[in-house]
C-alpha cells in the first residue's frame, strides 16, 4: 500500500480533519467524484440514453470489478441503489407462506430486524434468533438445533453489525446451510470494502453490500450477488420490470439469466460508474492488505481506548474495523463535544439501533470510530491522546 497515494488521491482528508466515521460513510477517491461529474457533463450534452449506449462497454466493468472483489461470476453481479434495495429485492425474491420461519441472529442490523418483524406482522411468518456463545459468538449448535427443528425458509446474519466490531461466523453457517440446503442470505454491508470477502468460502445464497461505507463508493449504490443455484430456480424479485425478464407472450415473461434480473431498468448511470470505481480501487490495493492495515488501525485504537479507562463494547474473538465505546459511567455527551471541537469525524448509535445487543450491554448508547485504509497510526495516536485527556 502506498498510503501517500492514497491520501493524495483522497480529497476529503484535507482542512485539518480526522475522518473516523467509514463505517457511516467514507471519503470518495478522487478518480470517483471525477469520473460521475465527466459521465454526468456527458449527459448534459447528449442526454442518458446516447451516453450510456457509447459508454456501455465501460460500464459494464462495474460487473467484472465486483466479481473480482468477492470472487464470483459476472452474472451472479446484480447493481442495487443502496444494500437495502438489494436486501428487500432478495427477501421479495422467496415465497413466504404463513408458518415460515426465519432464523436471524441478536445481533443482526436494526433495518434487517424491522423488515423481518414486517413479514412477521404481514404474512404471518415466524422469526426465531439463535443463540450467542459466552464470548458473544454464534452459536452453532443452537442454530443447527433450531434449523432441525424448525425446519427454516432462511438463515439470514449480518456479517459485522453496525453497532459493534463483532465479526460474525458467516462461513460456519454456510457450511449448515449447506449440510440442511437452507437458503442463506448475507447483509455484508459493513464487512466489504474493509476486509476480504468471499462468497465461495461464505457459500451464501445471497449476498447485499453498500457503496457509501468501507468501499468508498457514492451514496445510492450498492450491490446483490446471486448464487448459481438460486439463479438455476428461477428466483427473481417480486416486482420484475424489462431488466429482468423477456415479455414473450401477452401474458407470460421469460425471466433473464443473469443476476441482473434484480435490477430495475432504469438507474443512475453515472452512480454505477463512479462505484465501479470504487470497487476497482479497492481491488488495485488488495483486500488483504486494506484487511491487514485495517486490523492494526483498530486494534491499537481499542487498546488505546481501554488503557485510558474508557468502556469499549466490540465484543468476540474476531473485530473488525469498527470500535466502539463510552465512558465509564456510560455518558456519550463529553466524547461527542471533545471530537466535534477537534475536528475529528464519528457517529453516535443509539439503544433503538441494537435493541437486544444494548440491552445486555446494559448500555443506552455508544460513539463509533472507524478507521479505514487511508488513515494513519498518527491519526490514531492523535485521538487516543485528545480522548484520554478529555477523561482527567
Amino acid at each position: 500500500m502506498n498510503l501517500n497515494q492514497i491520501r493524495q488521491d483522497t480529497k476529503g482528508l484535507s482542512d485539518n480533519k480526522i475522518f473516523l466515521n467509514n463505517a457511516g460513510s467514507s471519503l470518495m477517491p478522487k478518480v470517483v467524484v471525477e469520473s460521475m461529474v465527466d459521465y454526468f457533463h456527458q449527459e448534459e450534452q447528449f442526454g442518458g440514453y446516447e451516453v450510456a449506449n457509447r459508454t456501455a462497454t465501460l460500464l459494464e466493468e462495474f460487473y467484472e470489478e465486483t466479481a473480482k472483489l468477492i470472487n464470483c461470476k459476472l452474472s451472479n453481479i446484480a447493481f442495487a441503489t443502496s444494500a437495502t434495495d438489494a436486501y428487500t429485492k432478495a427477501l421479495s425474491s422467496i415465497v413466504f407462506k404463513e408458518g415460515d420461519v426465519i432464523i436471524t441472529t441478536v445481533d443482526d442490523y436494526i433495518s434487517n430486524q424491522i423488515t423481518f418483524i414486517s413479514l412477521q406482522k404481514k404474512l404471518n411468518i415466524k422469526v426465531i434468533r439463535t443463540k450467542n456463545l459466552s464470548d458473544n459468538e454464534l452459536d452453532l449448535e443452537d442454530l443447527e438445533n433450531l434449523i432441525k427443528k424448525h425446519n427454516p425458509k432462511l438463515i439470514a446474519v449480518t456479517h459485522i453489525p453496525t453497532n459493534s466490531g463483532l465479526i460474525q461466523n458467516v462461513e460456519g453457517v454456510g457450511k449448515i446451510c449447506r449440510q440442511y440446503d437452507v437458503l442463506y442470505l448475507v447483509d455484508a454491508c459493513q464487512s466489504v470494502g474493509q476486509m476480504v470477502v468471499d462468497v465461495e468460502k461464505i457459500d451464501c445464497d445471497f449476498l447485499t453490500a453498500t457503496g457509501r461505507k468501507f468501499m468508498r463508493g457514492p451514496r445510492g449504490t450498492g450491490f446483490l450477488y446471486v448464487s448459481d443455484r438460486v439463479l438455476e430456480q428461477n428466483y427473481a424479485p417480486l416486482l420484475l420490470d424489462m431488466r429482468g425478464a423477456n415479455w414473450t407472450e401477452y401474458d407470460d415473461y421469460e425471466l433473464f439469466k443473469t443476476a441482473k434480473r434484480f435490477e430495475h431498468w432504469e438507474i443512475s448511470y453515472g452512480s454505477l460508474l463512479g462505484f465501479m470505481e470504487a470497487v476497482k480501487y479497492a481491488n488495485n490495493i488488495g483486500l488483504d492488505n486494506i484487511e491487514n492495515y485495517n486490523k492494526n488501525l483498530s486494534g491499537k485504537l481499542r487498546e488505546n481506548l481501554k488503557n485510558s479507562g474508557f468502556n469499549v463494547w466490540d465484543w468476540g474473538n474476531k473485530l473488525s474495523s469498527i470500535v466502539t465505546f463510552c465512558e465509564p459511567n456510560g455518558e456519550l455527551e463529553n466524547i461527542q463535544k471533545v471530537l466535534k471541537e477537534n475536528n475529528i469525524f464519528f457517529s453516535v448509535t443509539y439503544k433503538n439501533s441494537a435493541l437486544i445487543d444494548f440491552t445486555n450491554k446494559n448500555v443506552n448508547g455508544i460513539v463509533r470510530l472507524s478507521p479505514h485504509y487511508f488513515n494513519t497510526t498518527e491519526e490514531i495516536e492523535t485521538v487516543s491522546e485528545i480522548l484520554k485527556n478529555s477523561l482527567k
